[in-house]
């Protein structure tokens, strides 16, 4: 059994590995300050609550990490559509009955505890689309076949979790899952008309089916999400006591942060300034105390991150691994852009996590068990190589 183990670690990705685990260990002592206002003065508790809630989470994913590493990802295709089929289930439970945070219906509390289903529901997406391409690629590029069925399938299985989610009024989650189909879907190897053609055929389909929700709600976004619309200058006046008070505040944070950071735990703009500092809005905390060579550093780990996850996209052995690699890069690359974008004010802020650094339950998990079905692909092509 030592044996295997050893043998498992020397065909893993272990540059991208001890980055992973680092961002874990890193991320989990950082909540402690981001979060320590908050856990004291907004819930009552202890300094260091979020930092045991964030610990047990980090358990769990990394619990998921490991199990995915020891199964070869050829068995997906016997069981995928259970957990998919579940999380369709859980998403339309949450629209039902589960609660209200900031305007959308996306948690499900189980006693002390709580969930989201569509952040389990991103690498999914990404697996049951790599596994379908897989199977039917080869006739999606066939230009003998007729693929009408096929590509449409493909639509269903792509969109299905997004448009519960829409309903969800979960914005950011969705354009995540959007972003992992599209990348997905236009890399995919059906023929380019026909991506431009049913591509067409769907956005009418879109218009119209948003036509019937505005003419029953009178709107289709909800007056939240519109207004976060209205991104533009959040430091002006009008702006700063309303939408732009939380952005503008992050401005004054990187601002305060400089080139080397006002020193660890001394950071000012998380005690009442900033909402939500553990969680959406974390790397301005980080940057105010750690500096902007120190928030440099952490883009450039992302960035070696993607970088050795793409190229694994190319070099895997199997459609389903260079796909499966291919959706979870969007999907890192996706938190980070709307993250950061909307903490910046280049797009609107929606409030997702920021990967490894925010106080988070479910994209936690979800996001180590992605990377650990990354690094299974990693040791299935280094084994195939090597054979």
């Amino acid at each position: 059994m030592l044996k295997a183990i050893k043998q498992r670690f020397s065909d893993m990705d272990k540059v991208l590995l001890l980055i992973v685990l680092g961002f874990c260990i890193f991320g989990l002592f950082n909540i402690v300050t981001a979060s320590s206002r908050e856990a004291v003065v907004g819930v009552d508790k202890s300094v260091y609550f979020y930092f045991y809630r964030q610990l047990i989470v980090l358990i769990a994913g990394l619990v998921a990490f490991l199990v995915l590493i020891n199964i070869d990802t050829k068995y997906y295709h016997g069981w995928i559509l259970l957990p998919f089929a579940a999380l369709i289930i859980l998403n339309i439970v949450a629209i039902i009955h589960g609660r209200v945070t900031r305007g959308a219906l996306n948690w499900i509390s189980i006693g002390s505890f709580s969930l989201q289903p569509s952040e389990f529901s991103k690498p999914v997406i990404v697996a049951i689309l790599a596994l379908y391409i897989e199977d039917f690629g080869k006739r999606l590029h066939n230009p003998r076949v007729k693929h009408q069925n096929m590509i449409w399938a493909f639509f269903i299985l792509a969109l299905i979790i997004p448009a519960i989610v829409f309903f969800q009024k979960d914005l950011g989650t969705m354009l995540i899952q959007l972003s992992i189909f599209g990348v997905i879907y236009l890399l995919s190897p059906i023929l380019w008309k026909e991506k431009f053609k049913y591509i067409g055929i769907l956005g009418i389909i879109v218009v119209f089916f948003g036509l019937l929700v505005y003419a029953k709600q009178g709107s289709i976004l909800s007056e939240e999400q519109i207004e976060r619309f209205n991104y533009l200058n959040p430091c002006s006046p009008e702006k700063f006591a309303g939408k732009g008070y939380q952005v503008c505040n992050a401005y004054i944070a990187i601002n305060l942060g400089g080139v080397n950071g006002v020193g660890i735990g001394k950071s000012t703009q998380k005690y009442s300034y900033i909402p939500e500092a553990h969680t959406d809005m974390v790397f301005a905390i980080f940057a105010e105390e750690y500096g902007l060579i120190a928030g440099l550093f952490v883009l450039f780990l992302y960035g070696i991150i993607l970088y050795r996850v793409l190229m694994l996209s190319s070099k895997a052995n199997t459609i389903r691994g260079k796909y499966m690699c291919l959706g979870i890069a969007t999907y890192f690359f996706a938190h980070i852009f709307i993250n950061l974008g909307g903490m910046f004010g280049l797009i609107p802020l929606t409030g997702v996590p920021l990967p490894f650094l925010s106080y988070a339950g479910s994209f936690t998990i979800s996001l180590l068990a992605a990377f650990g079905i990354v690094e299974r692909i990693h040791i299935e092509t280094k084994q195939r190589t090597s054979s």
